[in-house]
């Protein structure tokens, strides 16, 4: 293979040549058995990757902000089907679209939260869903060391339709935190919600005594079955290596709304996705396709809908192994070095715009959260390979021939680790390694599975990796923040016993003075004032501006494909405002379904 990468060889090496999506295609999925296309109700078909068993589990535990991973669709939208949260939110109209939640109240003088649930809500079985659930769900998130338990100072169920969150300052995400998370039932986690309500009744934490410990056993529980409040339950018989059936749950919430008796998720990442597409078996589909794909999606008869995603991939780099990674000038040489719009172009085309403002939040919320003094002390790194050379130069890497040497004196080379079944951070990952190789730093592409990848980045089992920066869950600043800081770092890569990437956050020296950034970030979602907000906010981002922790490649959006009049009616127009809602996490397709809107062809 050369050491060179055309456009074509990236993807040719993502498994979009013809040859692959031959090989593909020969591999026709099943046909759904019972009510399938044709039935009283007929069937829509998704795509999502997921592990069956024994992998793969149904521990929902503290989806979606810090989920056990491997759940069996449990980091996908089809999660809301299953265990529908409180509500879902309208990025344009900037509201919430109430499912199991009646009502919600912010008490900012009081600190009090208070969601009241609709009356006759049933669990899959038979039990009703109580406040007591939420309790639940609340105390389990706290073994998981959610972000939420930043905010939350008590929990209360005053009556059965009424729970109570009491916190210290008025966090306006926390609004958030607790509309959107999906409510667990309390007959499969009520024990272990209990055990995490004696720890937090004792003033103790995760990180000691029977903390560790519980955190440590929790990890390895992975039921069997899901007890299931939502309009579709699995077909535990069809969990296959490549598809599973939703079947209606007709005592859940929204059983009566939705309007297809099943719903058939074939499981796959791009690669396997894509030709399933191209045969027309999928409806609709989030993966990240490569540009290549496109032309013969539109030709097959499918609208690409181009969504806004609001992060996208990363170059993570391991700061706790490496000394030379842990200075920030390395850091700004590999941010002044790479071409991000190349990055961008060569994994999804028009999908992948290079970020521009590099604050670790969508380009899109700048001009919202950010005043024109504070962009203008915004770096946006634009490709400048002198820069890259002084920095390095300045950390004490120095340069032999075409060899750039760590500061140690050893020759400058890694690996980087890449989901290889995503294509577009496949793609990114190996045009990372040609620029950084092209400069003098050799570097390796290998691709792992998509489920393991993230484990060993937590584990800090890596060198440089491909991961996520900002976040799809929220249009304010604090989640991406979370993503960026937390997630694949020391606060939250504890639950899996290590550091992440390393990057400390106490005593962070700033030109600005010493931050304390985990608790900035908790900051930058307090209070209900946006100009009060913004100063946190600001601060954070310019904090990350100025350091790099990770360094975002480029900002995603969807070239989600939609197949309108074969199975399925009622996808939106492309200039329906719906589409900006971000589509991993108030899905404007399972948001149709709810509301009835997405429904079986006639015929």
């Amino acid at each position: 293979m050369s050491t060179t990468w055309s456009r074509r060889d990236v993807l040719k090496a993502v498994g979009l040549t013809t040859a692959a999506g031959a090989g593909l295609a020969a591999c026709a999925p099943a046909e759904p058995e019972g009510g399938g296309a044709g039935g009283s109700g007929g069937a829509f078909h998704g795509a999502w990757p997921y592990q069956p068993a024994p992998e793969g589990h149904f521990n929902y535990a503290a989806q979606p902000y810090a989920g056990v991973p491997t759940v069996i669709l449990g980091d996908g939208p089809y999660r809301d089907l299953l265990l529908p949260p409180s509500a879902l939110w309208l990025w344009a109209e900037e509201q919430w679209e109430y499912l199991i939640a009646d009502s919600h109240e912010l008490d900012a003088e009081g600190g009090t939260l208070t969601v009241t649930l609709k009356e006759g809500l049933t669990w899959s079985d038979g039990s009703p869903l109580t406040s007591q659930d939420y309790l639940t769900t609340f105390y389990v998130q706290f073994i998981q060391r959610a972000p939420s338990w930043g905010f939350i100072t008590g929990l209360e169920a005053p009556d059965d339709t009424t729970v109570v969150i009491s916190f210290e300052d008025p966090p306006a995400v926390l609004e958030r935190y607790v509309l959107k998370s999906n409510i667990l039932s309390t007959a499969q986690y009520g024990e272990w919600a209990d055990r995490a309500k004696a720890i937090v009744d004792a003033g103790g934490t995760m990180d000691e005594g029977d903390g560790e410990a519980l955190g440590t056993e929790f990890q390895s529980f992975a039921p069997e079955s899901l007890v299931v409040s939502g309009p579709y339950d699995f077909d535990y018989d069809t969990i296959t290596n490549t598809q599973l059936t939703l079947v209606r749950n007709e005592s859940g919430f929204g059983a009566d709304a939705v309007t297809f008796d099943q719903v058939v998720i074939y499981n796959g990442e791009t690669t396997e996705i894509t030709s399933l597409v191209q045969s027309g078996d999928v409806d609709y589909a989030t993966h990240g396709f490569a540009p290549a794909s496109e032309d013969p999606f539109e030709a097959a008869g499918y609208t690409i809908l181009r969504p806004p995603v609001y992060s996208g991939p990363a170059l993570y780099l391991n700061q706790d192994r490496y000394p030379e990674f842990a200075d920030v000038r390395t850091r700004k040489a590999f941010a002044y070095l790479i071409d991000r719009a190349t990055v961008g172009q060569v994994s999804l085309a028009e999908s992948g715009v290079a970020v521009e403002n590099m604050v670790g939040f969508s380009d899109n919320f700048v001009d919202q959260w950010l005043t024109e003094e504070v962009k203008g002390k915004i770096d946006p790194y634009a490709q400048d390979e002198e820069k890259a050379t002084s920095l390095l130069e300045e950390a004490g890497w120095t340069k032999s021939g075409d060899t750039w040497k760590t500061p140690e004196g050893e020759d400058a080379s890694y690996e980087i680790q890449f989901p290889q079944t995503y294509a577009d951070w496949s793609a990114a990952g190996k045009n990372v390694a040609e620029q950084l190789t092209a400069f003098g730093i050799s570097v390796t592409a290998r691709g792992l599975d998509d489920k393991q990848a993230p484990i060993d980045i937590d584990k800090g089992d890596f060198e440089m990796a491909i991961q996520a920066w900002g976040s799809s869950a929220h249009p304010h600043p604090h989640f991406s923040f979370v993503t960026d800081l937390f997630v694949h770092n020391i606060p939250i890569a504890k639950n899996q016993g290590g550091k992440g990437y390393g990057f400390p956050l106490q005593d962070v020296e700033t030109s600005a003075g010493t931050v304390d950034l985990e608790a900035l970030v908790t900051q930058s979602g307090e209070g209900l004032d946006q100009e009060e907000q913004k100063q946190n906010v600001s601060t954070v981002a310019l904090a990350f501006n100025e350091l790099l922790p990770i360094i975002p490649l480029f900002e995603r959006y969807g070239n989600n494909p939609a197949l309108e009049g074969v199975r399925v009616q009622g996808f939106p127009a492309e200039d329906d405002p719906i589409l900006e809602n971000a589509p991993y996490a108030d899905n404007f397709v399972i948001l149709k379904m709810y509301r009835g809107e997405i429904t079986p062809v006639e015929g």
